[in-house]
């Protein structure tokens, strides 16, 4: 633990967030701006701004899980090998010295001046999204204060929804730091990986619920996210949000352990339709980057473990969707939903096969973490009940 307290080096945290906060200056200001033009048209309308930063916030966070992902597959996570700042600056130009002598000193290793700025581009958004979530729950708890005893939330909802939102920003936070000075520690790496699709819920769940609130529902009845699903709908849905995060689980596990051209080939793998599995030194959860639970370099069959239960819980993942999408589909008010996981589904698997038959392409890789990211979103947005939105918020104090 003294190697991780070392490469924690707090003197740039103050700068980097600041960095952050600026950053988020301009998608606050386009809100204020948005809703003021909004409320000189209809005074009512000035209310739902708490809805509209949180879908910017959203959209801004399911960029921050794509980005991490570009982070991860150009091995820039260790570009700078401290945490926040870079070799104890604010910036890569700060960090100019430290940064050429270590790319000297392995000339093929983590530490370039490009990818120095891909990790801290990564972070500085990170902050800014930090910085926004931070203000949904204080402008959230604010709104409450000011609110008289007994008078409705209209398009809002309770401040404990940001308020858990910024608790988990925080803890994301966190693990971004145990990524980093935990030399990609997998099983640290695949939570940091799940904790952003995590948070893609969390926002999607609150704009779907200030959405349904009766102020916007009928102000918007035919919008996307303002239109209620029946309850059997939802909690098929629910199910299948399950199965999905368990399959996004198994895909970090892939990527994290570099295992996606364990097999090169589709259907089979090395010629086999069951090839020869570690099973036992490829789901060691407690490991380094590169080894098995013995401390040696993890061999092929393990890799080939990991990459076969990945595909075996796409077949799964797949058949409930699918299943999901028919439901949807049965009724004419419901059939947008199954049209969109349809393609959904569609577009994982397009670029799930992409990675292993093109050999792991950027592109590639980058269009399949964003296509569970919001095939979560859709979800979670199905999974949401009008009653999450109603304008008491007792339920959630």
């Amino acid at each position: 633990m003294s190697a991780v307290a070392e490469l924690i080096d707090l003197s740039p945290a103050l700068s980097v967030a600041l960095v952050g906060g600026v950053l988020s200056l301009l998608p606050l200001a386009w809100v204020a701006w948005r809703q003021r033009s909004a409320a000189a048209r209809d005074p009512s309308s000035g209310r739902h701004w708490q809805r509209a930063l949180t879908l910017v916030t959203l959209f801004l966070t399911l960029d921050l899980v794509v980005f991490g992902a570009f982070t991860r597959l150009t091995d820039s996570g260790l570009g700078c090998p401290d945490w926040p700042g870079c070799y104890g600056s604010t910036t890569p130009l700060g960090a100019h010295g430290d940064i050429a002598q270590a790319q000297a000193a392995l000339p093929h290793g983590p530490v370039t001046h490009t990818k120095a700025w891909i990790e801290m581009i990564h972070r500085y958004l990170a902050t800014g999204v930090g910085a926004l979530i931070t203000a949904l729950m204080v402008m959230a708890w604010g709104q409450r204060a000011r609110r008289s005893p007994g008078e409705p939330m209209q398009a809002s909802i309770s401040p404990w929804w940001p308020t858990w939102t910024f608790v988990w920003v925080c803890a994301q936070g966190a693990f971004g730091a145990l990524t980093v000075t935990l030399k990609l520690y997998p099983l640290i790496v695949t939570a940091h990986l799940l904790g952003g699709l995590l948070g893609v819920a969390l926002l999607t769940a609150q704009v779907r619920a200030m959405s349904l609130a009766p102020a916007v529902a009928s102000a918007a009845p035919s919008n996307w996210w303002s239109t209620p699903l029946p309850r059997e709908l939802r909690r098929a849905s629910a199910w299948v949000l399950l199965l999905w995060s368990v399959q996004a689980a198994l895909g970090g596990w892939v990527s994290t352990n570099g295992a996606v051209l364990a097999c090169a080939e589709f259907p089979l793998c090395h010629g086999q339709w069951w090839p020869e599995m570690d099973w036992a030194n490829g789901f060691v959860l407690l490991r380094g980057l590169g080894l098995d639970g013995q401390g040696n370099a993890i061999g092929l069959s393990a890799l080939t473990a990991i990459h076969m239960a990945h595909r075996l819980g796409a077949v799964v993942a797949v058949v409930a969707v699918l299943w999901l999408a028919r439901l949807a589909l049965r009724r004419p008010d419901t059939s947008r939903e199954g049209h969109v996981l349809l393609a959904l589904l569609g577009w994982q698997v397009a670029s799930g096969l992409s990675n292993v038959v093109l050999g792991w392409p950027l592109a590639a890789a980058l269009a399949h973490t964003l296509g569970a990211a919001l095939t979560v979103a859709w979800l979670t947005r199905m999974v949401v009940a009008p009653a999450t939105a109603a304008v008491r918020d007792e339920r959630f104090t």
